[in-house]
């Protein structure tokens, strides 16, 4: 069993059973299931050839959606939160680390601008690729910025307005992970469909380096270089990293109107972007 304490707030994951407990709860919460058949459209290689020789059924990552204790319900509904959790076997599917479909957030009505998430890393090792597109119609035109960020345990990583992600799970164990975000949308998942993925793929490298190697997707006609960051600290938006974001949500909830109104943040995401550029450094990267 993997104990989890977020700030007082039990999280315990069985693998064996592959269940979560949240809270004092006694019953393990139901999840969204995203099995090796539901990939295939995003797998490396990007040509359609197979990538994997498994079962079908085998289960890759695990979603946990709106998760808070009884007495934060009302808290949570009356700012739009939702608080979840996702867990992602460790492995690789043929030579790519697990990761999940990807995704990108809708434009809030009213305004020109998505809707932002917030990461934290609770157990186990993340990379959290950004990408932001030339032309959310028309993702065949290619990418203006993508940046990849190396996660470990209380690491937090905005998912900024205007880009979408993946996570993929580099390390050894099962990654968990927890995320704060508007509850009043869908994701969109079918532009990195029909992409066959992100602008990169994340594949396991040599046995004697533990870097990742990352590789491009050709189906972009334009692809910029990587930017590979650690994640970044004590910038505007993100909570202290002592602190879990779910305590931090429930102690300060205005700190996080960002997530509902992105449209009156957007010189706070600059900055964070800008930080995150100035932290990065090159990786193993083939194009």
């Amino acid at each position: 069993m993997i104990k989890l304490s977020l700030d007082g707030l039990t999280v315990k994951w069985d693998p064996g059973e592959r269940a979560l407990y949240f809270g004092a709860a006694a019953k393990a919460a139901k999840p969204d299931i995203r099995y090796l058949k539901d990939m295939q459209e995003v797998l490396y290689p990007v040509d359609g050839e197979a990538t994997d020789d498994g079962d079908p059924r085998r289960e890759l990552y695990f979603m946990f959606r709106d998760l808070h204790l009884p007495e934060h319900r009302a808290l949570f509904r009356e700012k739009g939160i939702r608080f979840d959790i996702t867990v992602l076997v460790p492995g690789t599917i043929g030579k790519e680390f697990v990761k999940t479909a990807g995704h990108y957030h809708p434009f809030k009505p009213g305004t020109s601008f998505t809707y932002p998430e917030l990461y934290e890393v609770l157990y186990g090792k993340a990379d959290y690729l950004l990408q932001k597109p030339s032309n959310f119609d028309k993702p065949e035109e290619g990418l203006e910025e993508v940046i990849a960020v190396a996660a470990e345990p209380g690491d937090k990583v905005l998912i900024p307005s205007g880009f979408g992600h993946i996570t993929i799970n580099t390390g050894n164990d099962f990654l968990i992970m927890s995320n704060l975000v508007a509850d009043n949308f869908a994701s969109i998942y079918e532009p990195l469909r029909r992409m066959r993925g992100a602008g990169y793929c994340c594949l396991s490298g040599p046995a004697n380096t533990q870097a990742p190697l990352f590789v491009s997707n050709p189906c972009y006609s334009s692809c910029p270089p990587l930017h590979y960051s650690r994640p970044v600290e004590a910038v505007p938006l993100l909570p202290e990293k002592g602190i879990s974001q779910y305590q931090a949500f429930v102690r300060h909830p205005q700190s996080f109107t960002f997530l509902t109104h992105p449209e009156d943040f957007q010189e706070e995401f600059a900055r964070y972007l800008e930080a995150l550029r100035q932290n990065s450094y090159n990786p193993e990267v083939t194009r």
